[in-house]
């Protein structure tokens, strides 16, 4: 048993025996720390693990305290794919539901973003226009590859955060986070090379592995804290692996984050067989416990990761200002993107710039997470009250979604079609595999305020899964 999971049962057993109740405070995380002789990260993992089993929550800037009053469900299951390629061919499917989110007379549980309204897009837009005004002929170079420099002087400060001293040359700036996906793939994955990946994962992991016609190798992964090593580990002797494409931190869908000490076996494992990793990370800003994750580039010494992320999910959506700091991939990445897309919006890049800069990014990123915080716990407790019994439900810790496994006779795709018709769309299970698996479960989005129209929503799906079943 590893140190935080002894932790873990010891302040439930203190939970179970009385000595903390309902509503109480547990102690802090550096007090703790000093009392149980553990470190900050260890008692952090114990207190995630806790909160995972809905003993415990977080309230904004006040800590952990006993959880008083729901009942969560357990978690899903670990999935378990076969251990086989597959070519992949999701977009037809993904296409075809992305379509039913549009509407804004829809409720957007099926969405991949968050609300508009949680954005400073006002702000923004004047910064946007200040770019406009100001741009320079001599500037236009700042567009091209590897983009804007006072850009990515910011990023690589802010990875100082995370304990990453970044090289200002390795990062590249381009059009998403996407592109940046499909520009670390290119450079380390041809045609019919074998990419390992997580199940499930996100659709446009399996949209990006179809059009660069890699096959997709489906991990067994944990709900809670990402895809086991043991089952990596075997891959690597028993295929040819050109890659491992993870979200490690708020995996989308689950909402899974590895612990730290994960992350840096992952990274020794890859290491060892020579296998780069694209780390997808564009989540990173949305956490919601007291310190911010580390992600797995803190523990990469051969730079064979490539760190991807974006502004889209946390500041400035449909901007489309991402980046990757990729390592010793950096110039081939570089050159890729110079021969497909050619240069990044350099009007987008200043603006964000002048935000970092001149805005209280940190202040407004706090509000942000204090925001999705509330509407996560708030779909958690509509979930419990209004889902069958044998429904199974992640709880993560950042980012904007949770994955719901509900009792295996009901089939996510006539869900969804079923929701569609009262005007609620939702993410079905099957797109977010390659094999189409996961035909009870289903993805919900928590980046909207809560409001009576949510809440009944989500009582009719409530009522449309008892039909189902």
């Amino acid at each position: 048993m590893k140190r935080y999971e002894h932790l873990a049962q010891q302040i439930a057993e203190q939970i179970e025996a009385g000595v903390l109740r309902a509503g109480d405070r547990v102690p802090s995380v550096r007090r703790a720390a000093r009392a149980y002789k553990v470190s900050p990260t260890t008692v952090l993992n114990a207190y995630r693990r806790l909160e995972s089993r809905g003993r415990i929550r977080a309230r904004p800037r006040s800590g952990y305290f006993v959880n008083p009053y729901w009942k969560q469900p357990p978690e899903p299951r670990t999935s378990h794919p076969p251990k086989k390629t597959h070519t992949v061919a999701v977009t037809d499917l993904v296409f075809e539901i992305l379509e039913t989110t549009k509407s804004p007379a829809v409720v957007p549980f099926g969405s991949a973003f968050i609300a508009e309204t949680a954005f400073p897009l006002r702000r923004l837009g004047q910064y946007l226009g200040r770019a406009a005004r100001r741009m320079q002929r001599s500037e236009l170079a700042d567009a091209l590859p590897p983009g804007h420099p006072e850009l990515r002087r910011a990023i690589a400060r802010r990875y100082l955060n995370v304990g990453i001293n970044a090289k200002i040359e390795d990062i590249v700036i381009t059009a998403g986070a996407l592109e940046a996906l499909y520009l670390c793939l290119q450079a380390v994955a041809r045609p019919g090379d074998v990419v390992a990946i997580e199940s499930p994962c996100f659709y446009s992991t399996l949209q990006t592995l179809e059009l660069r016609g890699a096959k997709a190798l489906e991990l067994p992964t944990h709900p809670g804290e990402g895809i086991e090593l043991g089952s990596l580990s075997a891959a690597l002797h028993r295929h040819r692996i050109s890659a491992c494409w993870l979200m490690t931190t708020f995996q989308n869908p689950t909402g899974c984050t590895m612990p730290d000490d994960k992350k840096k076996d992952l990274v020794k494992l890859l290491a060892k067989h020579d296998v780069p990793l694209i780390e997808d990370d564009v989540y990173e800003e949305l956490y919601f416990d007291p310190e911010k994750p580390r992600p797995a580039k803190t523990f990469d010494r051969k730079g064979l990761v490539m760190h991807v992320s974006s502004f889209s999910k946390c500041l400035a959506p449909g901007y489309r200002v991402g980046w990757t700091n990729a390592g010793r991939f950096a110039h081939r990445v570089q050159w890729v993107k110079l021969i497909t897309t050619l240069a990044t919006n350099i009007c987008a890049q200043a603006a964000i710039t002048y935000f970092l800069r001149e805005a209280a990014y940190d202040h407004y990123l706090r509000g942000l997470r204090d925001r999705l915080i509330g509407w996560r716990d708030q779909l958690l407790e509509a979930t419990a009250q209004h889902f069958p019994p044998g429904t199974r439900v992640s709880r993560p810790h950042g980012g904007y979604f949770v994955w719901v496994e509900l009792p295996r006779q009901v089939d996510a795709l006539k869900l969804h079609r079923m929701a569609m018709d009262a005007n609620i769309s939702i993410a079905p299970g099957p797109i977010f595999s390659a094999q189409h698996r996961f035909k009870n479960c289903i993805r919900l989005n928590y980046g909207h305020p809560w409001s009576p129209r949510l809440d009944r929503a989500t009582a009719q799906l409530g009522k449309m899964i008892h039909s189902l079943m």
